[in-house]
């Protein structure tokens, strides 16, 4: 396998997968014989409407349902239904909303401590240098360690969430829809973060989202779903400028050719990065 090859052969694939929900004598069929894959380093973002499969995708992938039919392939090999410690550690999660996400009765450093004492990730005294970095990493001072989760703002908040799901030095991070509950700049900032990270250790982004202006920003490629069904994948310049599928269509129809709120996100997207 050539070098090329191996830079592009798929971190994450899903083949042939299915999930049913039984409630009594009702089945319902939420994603049906799904295939996709993602590339080491790239963000891969899941669009479609309410209903349409995504969070279920997402569910699977963190190892919350196991699909009904199908398998996940993480580098190649079979992820299983029950994850261990190591495997739960390679794919974290970052939710929508960070104060519902994070104990209320903790400090800040002790949320990014358990992540650490969980895994057992460095040593004792080690960890609580760690917990600073990792702060400095998202953009806030090593002090916020000792405030908690009520006594920040929402931004700050969703920055401490990224911190914690790095502090396992994942492979793969699934964001469900990470600045939908921001506000317009707030979600630029945030947006430029997680594109700065993706970039500095080569993480794999897996972005639920319903927002096709902030997925026409960040995205490499974009999976369509329609009820459970995978209608379209490609990469984000193709999609957005000759989209295949009728519901691919529709759905780049609604949304605004550019907004003010997307030429704000889209300059902040492409300031230069920051060196580290």
């Amino acid at each position: 396998m050539s070098r090329s090859e191996i830079m592009n052969a798929p971190v994450l694939e899903a083949r042939n997968v299915s999930k049913t929900f039984v409630t009594g004598s009702h089945e319902v069929k939420a994603l049906d014989t799904l295939n996709l894959s993602a590339s080491k380093g790239e963000c891969l973002a899941i669009v479609g409407e309410s209903g349409s499969g995504k969070t279920t995708f997402a569910n699977m992938l963190l190892g919350i349902y196991p699909p009904t039919t199908g398998e996940f392939f993480l580098d190649g090999m079979l992820l299983p239904a029950r994850r261990n410690l190591v495997l739960r550690r390679t794919i974290q999660l970052v939710q929508q909303n960070p104060l519902s996400s994070l104990n209320p009765r903790r400090t800040v450093g002790a949320s990014l401590r358990l992540a650490l004492d969980v895994h057992s990730i460095g040593d004792r005294p080690g960890r609580s240098l760690r917990v600073g970095a990792l702060l400095e990493e998202v953009g806030l001072p090593a002090e916020y360690a000792q405030r908690y989760p009520s006594a920040l703002s929402g931004g700050q908040r969703q920055r401490i969430a990224i911190a914690r799901a790095l502090a396992c030095e994942p492979e793969i991070l699934v964001l469900d829809e990470p600045t939908s509950a921001l506000d317009v700049l707030v979600q630029a900032r945030v947006l430029r973060l997680l594109d700065e990270l993706r970039h500095r250790r080569n993480l794999t982004y897996v972005f639920i989202s319903h927002d096709l202006a902030v997925v026409r920003n960040i995205a490499d490629c974009v999976a369509v779903f329609e009820r459970g069904k995978l209608v379209e994948q490609a990469r984000t310049q193709n999609l957005f400028s000759n989209p295949a599928h009728a519901y691919t269509r529709s759905l780049i129809s609604a949304i605004p050719i550019v907004t003010d709120e997307e030429d704000e996100l889209r300059r902040t997207m492409m300031e230069p990065r920051h060196a580290h």
